[in-house]
């Protein structure tokens, strides 16, 4: 089995709505990503999947909350979010682009710092 993996990241702020404590109010974050795909074989060229194209498609959907405020963001104007929420929107937002014979989206893992993140995996 192979798994690729890319990093990418946005800078966005957000609030976590019935949070008792500063994560309540209106902060920022640095904010990585990063995103895996599997595959047990590799085309005949010797890749799984050309990482110009994994990014591609990555920054496609993680540049719509960049410099954004995330909670008007949808599904966040709803969905408090969460690192946790976050990442599994972008999964959602990504599985259909990596379901091919020859790869599979793996995880999405948010860093909100550089010592807290949140995985989604199915």
């Amino acid at each position: 089995m192979y798994k690729l993996k890319i990093i990418t990241g946005f800078d966005a702020a957000h609030q976590l709505k019935g949070y008792k404590g500063k994560c309540e109010n209106i902060h920022g974050h640095n904010w990585k990503v990063e995103v895996e795909v599997i595959s047990e074989k590799l085309n005949e060229i010797g890749i799984a999947l050309d990482f110009k194209e994994l990014k591609k498609n990555v920054d496609e959907v993680v540049s719509q909350l960049d410099h954004t405020f995330i909670n008007q963001i949808p599904p966040f104007t709803q969905l408090n979010p969460s690192s946790e929420n976050i990442a599994r929107w972008i999964y959602m937002s990504l599985k259909d682009k990596f379901n091919t014979t020859l790869v599979r989206l793996y995880s999405v893992t948010v860093w909100e710092s550089d010592y807290a993140s949140a995985t989604y995996m199915e």
